[in-house]
């Protein structure tokens, strides 16, 4: 999760990363860190998740994105979150090959798994266009599936868990509640304060509720 976030500008951080300013890079790249998070967790199958955390592989990704910045000639967040995507793909690629005893890279593998992270990233900017409005300041700032990725981030273990594998993940209730090891009815509840909290974070961003 974020601290607090500067007001520089995307295309600012990326000048001044080019000229191999270390900290904008940083700052930049932070940014995305909850959002690179929520898609490896959304490729990782449930055989790997205990093999393989998502946290450390978007890490690896952010990593690799400082490394090959300088050679980024993109200049909006459009051309930013599509590189970090093919990236973060990279990254899971190489996991997955580790973890399944493959050696040799698949191209095509990961080019379907870009396109499923794709998919990801726009079923989260659906969740936010479902919840309401997003704060204007915000939404101008950040890609919808960013800026609801970070208020994601923000909430209690289980109510985000509640809402990947509902609202993300697309379970039924009874899904959700096999998974988490709740009862049907408790799962309905615990989701319906999960949206309502995770309104509360988009309206308002984090308020320490």
């Amino acid at each position: 999760m974020h601290g607090e976030e500067s007001t520089a500008s995307i295309p600012a951080l990326l000048d001044a990363a080019r000229r191999g300013d270390r900290a904008a890079a940083g700052e930049l790249l932070q940014r995305y860190a909850d959002w690179l998070r929520l898609l490896a967790r959304l490729q990782i199958d449930r055989g790997l998740q205990a093999k393989l955390d998502a946290s450390d592989v978007a890490q690896q990704a952010l990593l690799e994105a400082c490394q090959a910045l300088p050679n980024f000639r993109g200049s909006t967040e459009a051309e930013l979150i599509a590189w970090l995507r093919s990236i973060l793909a990279g990254v899971l690629g190489d996991a997955f090959r580790r973890y399944h005893a493959t050696q040799a890279r698949d191209p095509a593998r990961e080019v379907s798994l870009e396109a499923e992270l794709d998919g990801s990233s726009r079923r989260l900017g659906q969740l936010l266009a479902d919840t309401g409005p997003s704060p204007s300041a915000e939404a101008a700032r950040h890609e919808q599936g960013v800026l609801l990725a970070d208020a994601l981030a923000r909430l209690p273990e289980d109510y985000r868990e509640v809402i990947v594998l509902r609202n993300i993940e697309g379970l039924s209730h009874e899904e959700v509640a096999a998974r988490m090891g709740r009862a049907a009815g408790a799962v309905r509840m615990l989701w319906l304060r999960a949206l309502s909290r995770l309104r509360r974070e988009l309206g308002q961003g984090s308020d320490g509720a």
